[in-house]
């Protein structure tokens, strides 16, 4: 009779069958089976918070098929996600099948792999209850928040809404720094910036002026500007100081969810919500050519960078044999993971680290190979050599005026021979500076000011947003992407381009939030409530009692609310636009539906005209020449369409840009993003260029 393993998915029931054999047979729940119902609060406040569990709608043929096959087996293990909500799922499952909850039927697997499965199964253990009990705080919590504030909102803002404890925080981040940005007022500053050419030499380098009679001085105004360069007008410059030296530059530690989140947000284009799914399928297993079914990274929810001393060897092997020994550093990286961090697992790397993005692409989606290429390159590169930089910064002078200029070249590449970390912004050209001594004379090529502004801070992007929320202990690494999925879903957030941008109604009810619940918006209170879950899970700490220390204040201030409130209802205002109604004449303005904004004419209901909110694109149609339209399909995915549309029904997913074809003359569309290439769809003209990477 056979042993029966319990998982949640079927990719990861069928990679761990593999491993385990016919002694036992592996089966997937499908995720929960047990939740708090929809129709209700089910939380019995009165009763210490007691939770009202029931079977999800839905997962009925599931629990009869799992206590039909338990059964008839000799003994079940629950082999859920390694964290809380794994826990707690095990738990759900053991309660259904009337399991001993004293017995050794819990396994966890780090890595969904012949020796991560065996590991697994060789070390049974007691489902882990402090972790369950901090998974069912935060649900009784988020439910207490959700169903207490939503009918609140509906009655004050308008029907629909509703509210959670860290998506609250996360709009109100996001609302804060547009308020910043409207705030900010720019300041004018001038640079004085030249060109010179060094001795026996004609390339040409910069420098800019960094003090005046050994003062740092800023240059406020164009009239400042020119009284320096007329102080500077013929005059001898040399070099007063030269200064070199070696940098080094340490790699990235491998990644934890939050910086994997980043990073593919940066260099891949994801949002959160898709690197986790192509995460999540990484780590229940792919089928690899040649060798089947295997589980390609570690569990993908951790905020750990600890890494085993196997993988690290397995690493150490790898850049041996492909880079040499002097890529290896003098022993192997230890990486310090913050204070708060959760240690149950490794950091995310390849499990199998000499399985290389290029020997598993044919069996990979395009997600799986370029999040799997980010993960395994990144792993790689943390275990290799510092790079090593030639710096060289010379000061030369006239006149009192100091300029600098700096440069570096590379010494040897060390880890960015295989990966460099991505950043958001500009930055800096690589340089070389020619060879300068101290004494030589340069010659001046150009000298002139140059007018700045400061800039503002810059929105949020979902990169930088679960950078904030990891930085202030808002949310762990299983919240980050449902987050930012359910405010943009709930369209509190909006994307314009990468860029996060609160809506009317996201201000609104950030606005009547922290008015009424300071609590829930504060990043400080939050951040307090994870360590209290944190405390939980490590059982120092009654998650019970947790909930009351939450509870009474919040059930005062929502009174409160309702008192001050009574009889108010908050008004959402429109986005006004410069569209005219072809029927009333009137600004038409801007509304969201079910499928995201839509333009509607404010005189509703005497008039009802509404259309479809389109964007200009650059570029125009390749087969009648009018304007090219930024669309969005049912499901939300962006596409270009003709303005003539429907009597011109030409369509692309790819980009428009203004460049024209050298060929036809007709505009170039891109196809690929920045490591793609240019065509041209005008039918008969087969001109394409690839894109310099």
């Amino acid at each position: 009779m056979a042993n029966l393993v319990i998982v949640e998915s079927p990719a990861k029931a069928k990679t761990i069958q593999k491993y385990l054999g016919k002694d036992y047979e592996v089966i997937a729940s499908m995720g929960h089976v047990r939740d708090l119902p929809k129709s209700k609060l089910g939380v019995d406040v009165e009763d210490n918070f007691k939770p009202q569990y029931i079977d999800m709608k839905g997962k009925g043929d599931v629990i009869k098929d799992l206590k039909k096959r338990a059964k008839k087996c000799e003994k079940v293990y629950l082999a859920t996600d390694p964290d809380r909500e794994g826990e707690a799922i095990s738990w759900h499952i053991a309660q259904m099948l009337k399991l001993n909850l004293e017995d050794d039927i819990r396994v966890a697997f780090n890595e969904i792999t012949k020796s991560g499965v065996t590991n697994g199964m060789s070390n049974p253990h007691k489902i882990d209850i402090d972790l369950v009990n901090a998974q069912q705080a935060r649900r009784i919590l988020d439910r207490l928040v959700g169903y207490k504030l939503s009918p609140f909102l509906w009655k004050k803002v308008k029907r629909g809404l509703s509210a959670g404890r860290v998506q609250t925080v996360a709009v109100s981040l996001v609302v804060d720094r547009e308020n910043e940005i409207r705030a900010f007022v720019p300041k004018e500053y001038w640079s004085i910036d030249a060109k010179f050419t060094a001795p026996g030499s004609r390339k040409v380098f910069d420098a800019s002026l960094l003090t005046i009679d050994g003062e740092k001085l800023e240059i406020l105004s164009q009239e400042q500007a020119d009284e320096l360069l007329k102080r500077l007008e013929n005059a001898e410059y040399e070099v007063t100081a030269v200064k070199k030296r070696v940098t080094k530059k340490q790699p990235a530690p491998p990644f934890i969810t939050s910086t994997m989140q980043q990073e593919a947000s940066k260099k891949l284009g994801f949002t959160s919500k898709r690197t986790m799914k192509a995460a999540q399928e990484l780590y229940e297993g792919v089928d690899i050519e040649g060798i089947g079914a295997v589980g390609l990274i570690t569990y993908m929810r951790t905020d750990s960078l600890r890494i085993s001393d196997e993988a690290k060897a397995a690493a150490a092997e790898y850049i041996s044999t492909v880079y040499g020994k002097e890529y290896l550093p003098e022993k192997p990286r230890v990486y310090k993971s913050k204070n708060n961090a959760q240690d149950a697992h490794e950091a995310i790397r390849p499990s199998l680290p000499d399985l290389t993005p290029a020997r598993v692409k044919s069996s990979l989606t395009s997600d799986q190979y370029k999040l799997y290429d980010l993960v395994w390159s990144r792993f790689i590169a943390s275990q290799m050599a510092n790079a090593l930089l030639d710096t060289v910064s010379a000061d030369i002078s006239a006149n009192g005026c100091v300029f600098r200029a700096s440069g570096y070249s590379v010494k040897f590449n060390g880890f960015t021979v295989l990966y460099e970390e991505a950043t958001e912004g500009k930055e800096a050209a690589k340089k070389e500076l020619p060879p300068l001594a101290v004494g030589d004379k340069p010659k001046l090529k150009s000298i002139g000011g140059n007018q700045h502004f400061t800039q503002p801070p810059p929105r949020y992007t979902e990169a930088s947003l679960i950078k904030a929320l990891e930085e202030n202990g808002i949310g762990r690494p299983s919240t980050y992407a449902p987050t930012i999925s359910t405010i943009t879903a709930r369209q509190y957030v909006e994307h314009e381009g990468k860029q996060l941008k609160p809506t009317s109604l996201g201000e609104v009810i950030t606005e009547l939030m922290k008015e009424h619940f300071k609590g829930i918006v504060d990043a400080k209170f939050t951040a307090d409530m994870e360590s209290n879950l944190d405390e939980v899970e490590k059982g120092s700490k009654d998650w019970v009692s947790t909930l009351h220390e939450f509870y009474e204040d919040f059930a005062a201030d929502l009174e409160k609310a309702e008192t001050a409130m009574d009889g108010v209802r908050v008004k959402v205002p429109d986005e006004e636009t410069d569209v005219i109604c072809e029927n009333c004449g009137k600004n038409m303005v801007i509304k969201y539906g079910r499928y995201g904004k839509f333009l509607a004419c404010p005189g509703f209901p005497e008039c009802k005209n509404a259309k479809q909110l389109v964007t200009e694109a650059e570029g125009c149609c390749p087969r009648c020449g009018k304007k090219m339209l930024l669309k969005k399909s049912k499901k939300g995915r962006s596409f270009y369409g003709c303005e003539g549309y429907p009597d011109c029904e030409f369509m692309t997913w790819n980009v428009p840009v203004a460049e024209k074809c050298p060929e036809c003359g007709k505009s170039l569309f891109n196809k690929g993003g920045k490591s793609g290439k240019l065509i041209c769809e005008n039918e008969g003209c087969n001109y394409e260029r690839e894109l310099k990477k």
